[in-house]
């Protein structure tokens, strides 16, 4: 048995202007902050001696992968990114950084933001636009119902409450 899986699809290049902000913000913060930080505390622990059982050492360098490969990441994710920073001309209608709010069969109330991949985990009610429940509601307007279905195969009902653009 092999370990092989599938790639994982490509997100959708959207992002807003805030969450382009905030992984600028973290790039620029690994950069000139905390890897220079990391290089001169492996380079303190590099002139010790013996590398082999130096536990800040190997810490060290663990680190500095880590954060190299993250700096990686953002480095191409920011270039092959597209920042959307304006309100669409159609405020009714559910497109990328709308605010939903949704009524589901038991008349609760959620609100959702659609906005891109990385964004996902910065506020709560932040959904991903490549997510089910927003694919269903994109291009969809207040009183439009939808039908999600589960994994498990049961479905459930929404109702777009309401649509705004804040």
């Amino acid at each position: 048995m092999s370990r092989w899986r599938p790639p994982a699809p490509r997100s959708a290049p959207y992002i807003t202007l805030q969450g382009y902000e905030r992984l600028n913000a973290e790039l620029k913060y690994l950069w000139k902050e905390k890897r220079p930080e990391v290089t001169q505390a492996v380079k303190e622990a590099a002139a010790q001696g013996d590398r082999s059982e130096n536990a800040e050492y190997i810490y060290g360098k663990k680190q500095l992968r880590e954060i190299d490969r993250r700096i990686r990441y953002l480095s191409k994710r920011l270039e092959n990114i597209n920042v959307v920073d304006r309100i669409p001309d159609d405020r009714d209608t559910v497109f990328f950084g709308a605010w939903v709010r949704l009524e589901d069969e038991q008349g609760e109330q959620r609100e959702y933001r659609i906005v891109g991949a990385d964004e996902i985990g910065d506020a709560p009610g932040y959904i991903s636009v490549d997510s089910p429940l927003a694919r269903l509601m994109l291009k969809k307007q207040a009183g439009d119902e939808i039908w999600l279905k589960k994994p498990d195969g049961a479905e459930e009902w929404f109702e777009i409450v309401e649509v705004s653009y804040r």
